[in-house]
């Protein structure tokens, strides 16, 4: 299966309802070092026959705030995506700099 890499910000709006999303800032005690966070994301209804209920985000953290490149974490995102079947990975834009907190 082929899984789409996609640059968008945190927080923006999506259509897919099962994604992976890498998160990055540096390292409060150094700032050379990027810090991590890799989570899985999946929408779901609370009641599957209710069509008016809201859906649910139920997020597992697979990485939180690990010392590893850009590179490597969506090297691992893609590899985690691909044995799941889940289709797309999110990332920052390139430059995108401090993500903000994974919390």
């Amino acid at each position: 299966m082929a899984v789409r890499v996609v640059a968008k910000k945190v927080g923006g709006g999506t259509q897919d309802a099962d994604f992976v999303r890498v998160r990055a800032c540096p390292d409060p005690q150094d700032d050379t070092v990027t810090l991590a966070t890799i989570e899985r994301v999946v929408e779901r209804c609370r009641d599957a026959e209710d069509e008016l209920s809201e859906p649910d985000w139920f997020v597992k953290t697979l990485v939180l705030e690990q010392p590893m490149s850009m590179d490597a974490a969506l090297g691992f995102a893609t590899r985690y995506a691909e044995r799941k079947g889940i289709p797309v990975v999110y990332a920052p834009p390139s430059g995108a700099g401090d993500l903000g907190p994974s919390r």
